[in-house]
């Protein structure tokens, strides 16, 4: 009998937000893989730590950090192969995932590739656009409020016009595209009604208006939340 691959959301980064039927499998199985740098291991494996057993065999998915997707592409085929093989022998696997392993998440892309053949089980995780709006201390959207989520490397034109087309917005990744992003706003004059989370949920996390910060790189794990509704919260 084949193993289950679960992929398992283990939130934002705050090791106390991971779900107890996440903390429940990570105990029962016995192979867990994760995404991570060649520097060394992943947030979702940092996230984890505490909770995964000694003993437990562990699959690093290294991922190269290139703007080309071929390599990313084999990555993610030789990490299927390997997750493939404890599967077939009969082992449950459990892929950790920051946030919520199908919002943005690496997980769709294994699933992708081994839901034909396998039993998989998504379990969802707290996603860091929870995490951010908890931080800021402000609902996301409210009534009829059309919400989207951006991801800040798409180009000005189209970050524009979808910013122009709802009412509250989530631009996430922002990274090396922060002034680039705050342009757009500024252009928009928007800069006044966004905010700045970073490291939602985690100990260096930090919640800054816009319009209070220099030009430069933000970390990656940083999000902009903006508001242009007209409820009266």
């Amino acid at each position: 009998m084949r193993g289950t691959l679960y992929g398992l959301g283990v939130g934002p980064g705050d090791p106390e937000l991971v779900t107890l039927k996440a903390a429940r499998i990570l105990a029962s199985v016995p192979v867990v893989a994760y995404l991570q740098t060649a520097n060394g291991a992943g947030m979702a494996r940092r996230i984890a730590a505490s909770l995964i057993p000694d003993g437990v065999k562990e699959i690093p998915i290294v991922m190269p950090m290139a703007s080309d997707r071929a390599p990313a592409r084999a990555a993610y085929d030789e990490a299927a192969r390997a997750i493939a093989a404890r599967l077939d022998k009969g082992e449950d696997v459990a892929l950790l995932c920051e946030g919520d392993p199908l919002f943005y998440g690496s997980f769709m892309y294994i699933h992708q590739r081994l839901h034909g053949d396998h039993r998989i089980e998504t379990i969802p995780g707290v996603s860091s656009l929870n995490a951010a709006a908890a931080a800021l201390g402000r609902p996301i959207a409210a009534r009829n409020d059309i919400f989207s989520v951006i991801p800040a490397p798409v180009d000005a034109a189209r970050l524009r016009t979808a910013i122009a087309a709802a009412d509250a917005v989530a631009i996430i990744k922002v990274g090396r595209h922060f002034d680039a992003v705050r342009a757009v706003l500024g252009e928009m004059e928007l800069v006044d009604r966004a905010v700045l989370v970073t490291a939602a949920s985690c100990e260096n996390q930090t919640v800054v208006p816009l319009a209070s910060l220099p030009d430069g790189p933000r970390p990656y794990f940083s999000m902009i939340l903006l508001y242009k509704g007209a409820e009266p919260w």
